[in-house]
């Protein structure tokens, strides 16, 4: 053996070494919709996200006839073609699904459930200018029309019915992947981003039925589709529908699952099939969010890598007014959630359709990024979406590679997922997936030093292969050496990184 192979045997044996268990008896199935994304620009990022999500304030009062939508507070709340000058009707959304279809993407549609959708695309600021503009410069927005659906529909009727835009999708929709319904988006908080519709906390009473109307009405248009609601905007808005006036001492989700089963009893059938949520983290590091900026000081960085444990992890108590609020305990958020579908609404699934953990060109950006996706197909999320990424978030979509397309050539993490033990969560995490004869590991090694991994547990040793998810080179992702060891395998993943790697057995 040569004098370098020697020396670099020996430096790799000296490096720090984190030691992992495989379970392969513990086995749990891993969603591929947890690697999503809102609004994917195909052409740009091509990333092969497995699920697109076409949300945000602007599709609240989306008028899909003549898709007019309106700003809300994030500009001047005014009427315009923003979301499309085509009067085409449904254009916004058919041009949505159709391009997310052709790539292979599962869709997520909002139904506007506001009550009001924009009548006009004036672009003329603030609707409240105009005098009873409530009834001028918008239509009424019903869960239900009674009588046929026509298409194209009637525009000159001043009515927009949800369930008729719903029936349209069906019939003009490939078959190629699932198209599902969102019962619109964050109605926490309406009060803020469409005042001008609905000016107070419609409460918990009220969401519940709005949300049991349109979602019969969806239902009764859509039967083999789901239905996802919510859409609570975060903590606030999950715990206490954003301080509603008959909150009480209830927590919110709580009440809306309970709420949603007595309506399956009376119903004779599921209205809500997935509980959606949002959360974006509030954690911070050095005084500042972790969602703030591209990267941060190094205290926002280590807090943003740290950040994803919150999701999970009972012994993580992050710096945050959530964690604050809690006494100083750990929000550990998805087994928590899990346990309430348990109490109140058994089978519901779960979904995060909205999150970022910032730093999307930061190698922060994309150890939080690789670590969440792991953290939401371990512990069970149906679908999430992450919200932002854009092509220049080289780290973000590097996070993704390492589960969508680790070697360039379209391998993806498993569909089934093996048990881990080991490990300290605070300096890597490793998550292991098989699919047929083939391990995948996605190891995430969170300190300023390289970390050798040895992985032990089944009989995966053939073939092994390792690759790096580089921020700064996304789609070709760099060669890592793997070594088959008695008993299992061993390699070295560099500062800060992650690494996807494979072996057959």
């Amino acid at each position: 053996m040569s004098v370098l192979v020697l020396a670099a045997l020996s430096a790799s044996l000296q490096q720090p070494q984190s030691v992992f268990t495989l379970a392969p008896s513990e086995r749990s199935a891993i969603s591929p919709y947890v690697y999503g994304a809102n609004f994917p620009d195909w052409p740009k990022l091509k990333a092969p996200f497995p699920l697109a999500r076409q949300g945000g304030n602007r599709m609240s009062a989306y008028n899909w006839e003549t898709n007019a939508s309106n700003a809300g507070s994030d500009w001047q709340h005014q009427n315009d073609g923003y979301l499309g000058e085509s009067n085409e009707p449904g254009w916004t959304a058919r041009t949505f699904f159709q391009a997310s279809q052709t790539n292979g993407a599962a869709v997520l549609l909002t139904v506007p459930t506001l009550g009001y959708v924009s009548a006009d695309k004036n672009a003329d600021g603030d609707v409240n200018k105009t005098p009873n503009y409530l009834e001028t410069r918008f239509h009424r927005s019903l869960p239900r029309k009674p009588g046929r659906f026509s298409f194209p529909p009637n525009t000159s009727d001043r009515v927009v019915y949800q369930d008729e835009f719903v029936a349209w999708v069906e019939r003009t929709k490939s078959p190629k992947t699932p198209i599902w319904y969102s019962l619109d988006n964050e109605p926490d908080l309406w009060p803020h981003t469409h005042e001008r519709i609905m000016p107070k906390n419609p409460g918990y009473a009220g969401i519940l039925k709005n949300n049991i109307d349109f979602g019969s009405a969806i239902k009764a248009a859509a039967p083999k589709s789901l239905i996802f609601g919510p859409a609570n905007y975060g903590w606030q808005g999950f715990r206490r529908f954003q301080d509603a006036d008959d909150a009480g001492d209830r927590d919110f989700l709580d009440f809306y699952l309970a709420g949603m089963k007595a309506a399956e009893r009376k119903e004779g059938r599921r209205i809500l099939d997935v509980l959606d949520i949002h959360f974006y983290p509030e954690a911070r590091g050095g005084g500042v969010r972790v969602t703030e900026g591209s990267a941060g000081s190094p205290a926002t960085q280590e807090a943003r890598v740290q950040a994803p444990r919150s999701l999970w992890d009972p012994a993580y108590v992050e710096d945050s007014w959530i964690t604050e609020n809690l006494g100083g305990k750990a929000i550990s958020l998805l087994p928590g959630i899990r346990r309430q579908i348990a109490r109140h609404y058994p089978g519901t699934r779960l979904a995060v359709t909205e999150y970022s953990y910032g730093g999307g060109r930061d190698w922060s950006g994309l150890l939080a990024q690789a670590d969440v996706l792991g953290i939401y197909g371990r512990e069970g999320v149906f679908a999430a979406a992450n919200w932002g990424i854009g092509p220049e978030d080289t780290a973000m979509i590097a996070g993704f590679r390492a589960f969508l397309n680790y070697d360039g050539r379209g391998s993806k993490f498993g569909s089934t997922g093996l048990g881990v033990r080991g490990g300290r969560a605070e300096a890597e995490s490793l998550y292991a997936s098989a699919h047929g004869r083939r391990l995948t590991l996605v190891a995430v090694n969170k300190t300023a030093s390289p970390r050798t991994f040895l992985v032990r547990g089944g009989s995966w040793r053939k073939n092994p292969a390792g690759f790096l998810a580089r921020p700064g080179d996304p789609f070709r992702p760099g060669s890592l050496a793997v070594r088959a060891v008695e008993g299992g395998l061993r390699f070295t993943v560099p500062a800060r990184s992650v690494a996807t790697v494979r072996a057959d057995r």
